[in-house]
């Protein structure tokens, strides 16, 4: 029986001189991907020795100011156990928490709110402003600060994630459609591209840009201030590996004594 067989779904689409994969098939190889990625990260895991902790350490950040905090924490433990390597993925919110569901990732570091039903976390003492990216020429980056309800008539590119985009909408007292959407992100790079062009207005936190500033553009933030606070988090009942165990015991012990 041939795989397409088994799963009772067409996989491919056989022409005369290449196959492609259907829908369905991307999706099929997406999964095996993501199953072989957490296989190969299981047997890192249980290769590990209890007297000399190695092995790897997976963390997911949003793009923020805790870059360089996270930096920090990474040189730190790194002295203590050189043997250790670390995954970095950058991303935005939904897509870490959805590998930390997985199992892809062991740990991430986002901004609130998250579900703490879910997660074991602790908070970082690194308040995120939130703000508009703009040109440097704009009229508008004259300003010290933008009052939110100045934004309502300005071509916007805000988070993807609705949840922020609802939040933004509350803060305006409207609803989500009416707001003046362009293009949403998930990371800042390819916004800033968009902003440079005069296409819009980026929706972001200072730390994210902060982390790639450009003579171009610039960071106003909104008036009144809205404030936003980061979290290390990990999945609740989770066993976690030698190093990845010893990883998080250093974060409690610098942030929560």
């Amino acid at each position: 029986m041939d795989l397409e067989e088994e799963l009772g779904t067409r996989l491919f689409i056989r022409g005369k001189r290449q196959i492609t994969l259907t829908d369905k098939g991307l999706l099929y190889q997406q999964r095996v991907k993501e199953i072989v990625s957490l296989l190969d990260k299981t047997e890192r895991d249980l290769a590990e020795q209890e007297d000399l902790i190695g092995g790897v350490v997976s963390i997911g950040c949003v793009e923020s100011i805790v870059s360089g905090a996270l930096a920090e924490i990474v040189e730190k433990f790194s002295n203590r156990h050189p043997r250790v390597q670390y995954e970095l993925y950058s991303a935005d919110g939904d897509d870490i928490r959805e590998k930390l569901d997985r199992g892809n990732i062991d740990i991430g570091i986002l901004l609130e709110p998250i579900e703490t039903a879910k997660y074991d976390y602790v908070r970082l003492p690194y308040p995120e402003k939130w703000g508009i990216l703009m040109r440097r020429d704009d009229p508008l980056a004259q300003k010290s600060s933008i009052a939110i309800q100045e934004i309502l008539s300005l071509p916007l590119i805000p988070p993807r994630r609705t949840i922020v985009q609802n939040e933004i909408a509350s803060w305006l007292g409207v609803e989500n459609d009416r707001l003046t959407i362009f293009a949403s992100h998930n990371l800042l790079t390819n916004a800033m591209q968009l902003v440079e062009r005069r296409l819009g207005y980026a929706i972001c936190v200072s730390g994210s840009y902060t982390i790639r500033e450009s003579n171009s553009t610039c960071f106003v933030p909104f008036e009144p201030e809205r404030i936003t606070n980061h979290v290390l988090a990990w999945k609740k009942n989770r066993l976690f590996s030698s190093a990845t165990a010893h990883f998080i015991q250093l974060i409690k012990d610098i942030y929560d004594s």
